[in-house]
């Protein structure tokens, strides 16, 4: 958006427990350069017991990082800060305040989230309709424009990364896939059908316009009645969804600029 970003974001702490030294190094240097005994560890040369020992407990450091959201975010907002900085030919920071996040416990929680996120430009009448709507994952999703080779070599050349294959794409994911028959507990993929969920968005997004707020129809998509949801319940969760949950999100702070002498 204009002043403002909002993530949905599935986290995995559990899955950093099978990553071996090697791996969370090579994770964490693709963002930052590391000190010199995990550049020498990465390089292959030999260490002593002492800097061997200091190097598997940075990498421990790195481990928990790696699964924090806040380190998410810090890695997110301060390129954003600094090539604001430099565009204003100011210093300080960019957003007004810390980032809010709010745990979406349940499929109910999820689906109104990702609705509210994706109807946004909707919401804000930056566009007509939510395939058309620039920097949303459900553009994204009717439109893939994501190229993973691609966006590895932006990495390395931003980077100035030249050690490591990442063509892998161990640091760089795609979205997370929408699978309606997956029904394990920790499942990997969001839990509904894609045509169902594109349904759900549009027939809510028809909503917000201010000719069709008295037309609400009597029925709802499918996903809606197998989690038992009322058309009230829904439209309140999806059109005021951070009023609900009392969240407010980071937005740029006023900004002053400095001028050279």
């Amino acid at each position: 958006m204009s002043n403002h970003i909002h993530l949905v974001v599935k986290l995995c702490p559990e899955q950093s427990d099978s990553w071996t030294t090697d791996e969370i190094l090579q994770r964490w240097t693709s963002l930052f350069k590391g000190p010199l005994l995990v550049q020498k560890w990465l390089r292959g040369e030999s260490l002593i017991s002492a800097e061997h020992e200091i190097v598997v407990n940075i990498a421990e450091v790195y481990r928990k990082r790696l699964t924090s959201i806040s380190w998410l975010m810090k890695c997110l907002n301060e390129p954003i800060a600094r090539a604001a900085n430099k565009e204003d030919q100011c210093t300080g920071h960019f957003w007004e305040s810390r980032f809010k996040s709010q745990a979406l416990l349940t499929e109910e929680a999820l689906i109104s989230c990702m609705a509210y996120v994706d109807l946004n430009p909707v919401r804000a009448k930056m566009a007509a309709t939510p395939e058309v709507s620039e920097h949303t994952s459900i553009k994204e999703r009717l439109q893939p424009r994501f190229d993973l080779k691609r966006a590895v070599e932006l990495q390395i050349q931003q980077q100035s990364l030249q050690s490591f294959d990442l063509s892998a794409g161990l640091f760089i994911k795609p979205l997370a896939k929408i699978e309606g028959s997956v029904t394990q507990k920790h499942q990997d993929e969001i839990l509904f059908d894609l045509e169902e969920y594109l349904k759900l968005v549009d027939y809510t997004g028809r909503l917000f316009h201010p000719n069709k707020r008295g037309a609400i129809s009597e029925f709802l998509p499918s996903i809606l009645q197998r989690l038992n949801l009322s058309s009230k319940a829904w439209l309140e969760q999806a059109t005021k969804f951070e009023a609900c949950y009392q969240k407010q999100f980071a937005k740029p702070r006023a900004r002053k600029k400095t001028h050279s002498a």
